[in-house]
């Protein structure tokens, strides 16, 4: 696991666009406002393309890839075309499967479940729809959450809808295979259940 992901608060700036059909988003640490990695959708094919810009977009494929800022790939995340439900993957940097994100039908401001490469329960990502509050929920408690409201130096950052804070509580542990899982449900916010 990179070490990047040891962190506890990043601080998640989409890059917006008129006529913008891929994904981009760029992590900055919100305490220095230095970038800490990027998350681009590099490889988007022609009729994915064309789709994004129709009422047909939630249904479209992904395929993301985070880095760091030398351009090293830290995880990647891909969906294929999906109608009622997402279940989105979750590699590695070698490609290797380390997590499944499943989107639960039926659940008002959206839930995923997390599990991982052998498909057992880790922890539930759950909204509200009425804002933009997502926590992470493990054994009935909260392990980390994604807000709009950031009170840190990072604050200026805030002059658009398009930026939130993903904080990863203390005592979720620096080595927790759980925590690339967690940045990726993060990326999936917009894509899956706010598009």
């Amino acid at each position: 696991m990179n070490p990047i992901l040891t962190k506890n608060v990043f601080l998640v700036k989409e890059h917006v666009g008129m006529f913008k059909a891929a994904n981009n988003f760029d992590i900055f640490n919100p305490e220095s406002g230095s970038l800490m990695m990027t998350c681009r959708e590099p490889n988007l094919g022609f009729f994915t393309k064309m789709l994004r810009f129709t009422d047909y977009k939630r249904i479209t494929p992904f395929n993301i890839v985070i880095s760091d800022t030398q351009n090293k790939k830290i995880i990647s995340i891909k969906r294929g075309t999906t109608f009622f439900r997402s279940d989105v993957e979750i590699f590695d940097e070698g490609d290797r499967l380390i997590g499944v994100l499943k989107q639960k039908f039926f659940s008002f401001g959206g839930k995923f479940e997390i599990h991982d490469a052998n498909d057992r329960h880790l922890c539930t990502l759950q909204g509200k729809w009425t804002g933009w509050d997502f926590k992470f929920i493990q054994q009935d408690k909260e392990i980390a959450n994604v807000s709009k409201k950031w009170a840190g130096i990072g604050k200026e950052f805030f002059t658009s809808a398009d930026n939130y804070v993903l904080n990863i509580n203390e005592n979720v542990p620096s080595d927790d295979k759980l925590r690339p899982l967690i940045l990726a449900a993060v990326m999936c916010i917009d894509m899956v259940f706010k598009e």
